[in-house]
Parts: C-alpha cells; structure tokens; sequence
C-alpha cells in the first residue's frame, strides 16, 4: 500500500506514532515535502537515518522549501520505478521533481520545490536557497513525463497546491502567503491531467479541500482511498 503524510522537518517522535507503526512490509510512505532528516550529517543525524534504512516499508519524499538541497545534489541519481530519485538508504528516496513513478500498481506524478514565504528572514539568516524553486527544465520534463503517459495519473504529490487551492486555503485562513509562479504551474497540470487524489504538505493543515484535492500534515493517509489511518 502506499501512504502519504506531510512535513515531518526532522521531528523523530512523528515516525514513532501509533499510526506509523500500522506500516508493513512492502508498504511505501511518502512524505510531502519538507523530510528534514537530511540536513547537517551530525552523527544524530546518521543514527536516525540508520534506524529508518531499518524498517520494513519504503520512506519517500518529495522535496519542500526548507531543506539542505546541497547535500541532496551531492547524492547520485539513479532510476527507480520508472522516476529519477536520490537513493539515500536502502529503503529511502528522495523522489526528484517532475517524475512518474509506478509503486503498488499505483502511478504517481511528483513535484517538490516552492518559494519559501519568509524567504526575507531566511535570506538575512544565510538559510536561503534557490534550489528551492523549480528550474525551468524541471517543470518542462513533468510536463513531458506527464504526456508520456496521456496526461493521466493515480496521484499526484506534491509540497505546494494548485494556484486556486492555494488562494481558497489562503482566504479563509487570513495568511499573507502568496500565489507564486510554482502554483499556477501546478494549477495548469490540474487543469489538464486526470487524477484521483491530489496530496500537499506546505500549508501544515490535514484537510479535505474537495474530493480530489487534500492537504496533509500529522494524518498518515492510505493514497488510493484518501482515508487516513486511525488510532
């Protein structure tokens, strides 16, 4: 089966949770964005990715905002279900931005990246990077990975919503977020694809927006369903 749930930024007490522990062999989680557990190689940091390269199911990210995106280059590329991943540990992946991957018999088209929105402060404190923005040839291949399969996916997964989405969530909430070039980008890919769920972590918020469109945080939820798992 394949799950999916959101930011984790290097929280080790979210990968102990009851829910977590409902994962099997074989299973595959997918992290929104935002994984956190690559980030300074500290010798604590090694012994939790050490004990993650230890479980039974598959743990997968795509990238978010705030992330070492120096070390994630460093890492070779290489070909995994049929998408280009970083291979962190044996049973952990950075899921590259623009690919198709097929995991369980379900096909899944990812794209991380954002624009940070205390980009300001970040920039002032040296933690800004501009990887964190989608190259243009990133977004050119998901569009071609896209059409290479007729523009229809099981799921897509990716760290920030559609441009609509984004605005609707942004409205009831009051945030001074912004719609940024990523958004509308994604918002013309929910335009054209076909799907069945969409999944995004960058807002922090575990809701329901529409049938198709939910955004994940602390819920570990079954992909194919849309149901997370429970207590």
């Amino acid at each position: 089966m394949v799950y999916v749930t959101g930011d984790m930024h290097g929280d080790e007490e979210r990968l102990y949770s009851k829910e977590m522990k409902k994962l099997k062999e074989g299973d595959t989680l997918i992290v929104a964005g935002d994984f956190g557990f690559i980030w300074n190689g500290s010798k604590e940091e090694m012994s939790v990715l050490k004990k993650l390269s230890k479980k039974k199911y598959n743990i997968c990210f795509v990238d978010g905002t705030h992330e070492n995106f120096d070390m994630l280059s460093s890492i070779k590329i290489k070909k995994w279900n049929g998408g280009k991943v970083h291979h962190i540990a044996s049973n952990i992946f950075h899921l590259m931005r623009g690919q198709v991957f097929t995991i369980d018999g379900t096909r899944i088209f990812t794209m991380g990246g954002g624009e940070s929105p205390d980009i300001d402060i970040r920039f002032e404190m040296d933690t800004w990077s501009e990887m964190e923005i989608p190259t243009r040839d990133e977004l050119v291949e998901g569009v071609d990975n896209l059409q290479r399969y007729g523009g229809e996916v099981d799921l897509i997964i990716t760290h920030e919503p559609p441009a609509k989405i984004k605005d609707f969530l942004l409205l009831q909430t009051g945030s001074d977020a912004s719609i940024t070039a990523i958004n509308s980008y994604l918002e013309d890919v929910s335009r054209l694809c076909k799907f069945r769920h969409w999944y995004f972590g960058s807002l922090h918020l575990d809701k329901f927006i529409s049938t198709t469109h939910i955004g994940v945080f602390h819920n570990i939820i079954n992909a194919k369903t849309g149901e997370p798992l429970r207590r």
